[in-house]
């Protein structure tokens, strides 16, 4: 459907002046942005009325940038498709040149929308940053961890559905290529908690009481996770359960810690293997450890090594700078009543913790 605009609804005037000979092209501009809108991915983000109110704005501002003034972008909404408009206006500019428009408007416009494109980048990072140093920057924080989220669990169900072979037999590429996915979706939605978990200050980190699981299957659990990054980089995977497997504990938090060690160690190992162990010191003591054949932790590092947030030490190392995970990690293991120790060396680095964890009887 097409939707008439008055030019005069989108282009108002400079004070004392006409503001520019392109007014009538551009009023055709946004005209058929707006009668395009609903065909393109673009209308996603925003329908055709909750388009008119920005598009009218961002119209004054290129018409002012093309008479030779500033944009004014003062009554753009905070939340609004500014760039996909900017770019929806390019191209019907662009399209109109077969339209027998006036080359001399088309670039003109096409020249005043880069400046006005400039104009909402910068308006938009000094509105980021205001909330950033603002009294609301940790909420921030955890609403864009909201946001990675949901579609990242998207990615987690649709990779397990075809990894279950619910959409038909697939090759073995398509398997490895598949768990890739997976683990690296697993990883970022592991991330987002990290951010939520640290901005809450660990409060919820672990649950109230213990239950009985099975140190086995976490153990399995963590395998089949990593699995396609080892086979990806030629590496092994050792998995060493308890003499008795039954126990009373946090398997959630458990499982948590191991996963990020071990995704860490595989990250940090060009060849040889990754061990996840439970040896039993006694009764109902247990050692947890993660151990890489990588090349170690450089010294300047692990002085902060489990700092969330920490800086960069050394460049070509490429050791994560935000260290959320291991800041995480350091969280759990204490709230279970262990703590996170790490050794390195050129040979290897190797996480360890003791946990008390009392037998239980059958699952």
């Amino acid at each position: 459907m097409t939707v008439t605009i008055d030019p005069r609804d989108l282009v108002t005037g400079l004070p004392g002046g006409p503001l520019s000979d392109c007014r009538e092209v551009l009023a055709q501009v946004a005209e058929r942005v707006v009668a395009t809108w609903g065909l393109s991915p673009d209308h996603v983000s925003a329908t055709v009325d909750e388009i008119r109110s920005p598009l009218s704005v961002l119209c004054d501002a290129v018409a002012r940038v093309a008479a030779g003034g500033d944009p004014e972008l003062g009554r753009l909404p905070i939340t609004v498709p500014a760039r996909r408009l900017l770019d929806a206006m390019r191209r019907a500019a662009l399209d109109g040149a077969a339209a027998e428009w006036c080359a001399e408007d088309i670039v003109g416009i096409c020249v005043a929308v880069e400046r006005v494109q400039e104009a909402v980048d910068a308006d938009a990072a000094q509105r980021f940053s205001s909330r950033l140093t603002g009294p609301d920057a940790l909420q921030l924080v955890v609403e864009v961890a909201h946001d990675m989220r949901s579609p990242v669990a998207s990615i987690l169900f649709l990779a397990d559905r075809l990894r279950s072979t619910q959409s038909g037999p697939l090759t073995a590429m398509q398997e490895r290529q598949l768990g890739l996915i997976y683990s690296a979706a697993f990883g970022l939605s592991a991330l987002a908690g990290d951010v939520i978990e640290l901005a809450r200050g660990g409060d919820w980190l672990v649950d109230q009481h213990t239950i009985p699981f099975s140190v086995a299957d976490i153990l399995r659990s963590v395998g089949d996770i990593v699995q396609p990054i080892a086979e990806e980089k030629g590496l092994t995977v050792r998995l060493t359960p308890p003499d008795a497997d039954a126990r009373y504990g946090y398997p959630a938090a458990l499982n948590r810690v191991l996963l990020n060690l071990t995704t860490n160690a595989l990250k940090f190992t060009a060849e040889g293997s990754v061990e996840v162990a439970a040896r039993q010191r006694s009764r109902t003591r247990i050692e947890f450890s993660v151990a890489d054949t990588g090349r170690g932790i450089p010294p300047q590092v692990m002085a902060t090594l489990f700092d969330a947030f920490r800086q960069q030490h050394k460049p070509g190392y490429s050791f994560s700078s935000a260290g959320l995970g291991l800041a995480i990690c350091r969280k759990l293991v204490a709230s279970m009543g262990g703590e996170l120790n790490v050794d390195t060396s050129d040979q290897g680095t190797r996480f360890s913790f003791e946990l008390e964890l009392p037998l239980a009887s059958k699952l």
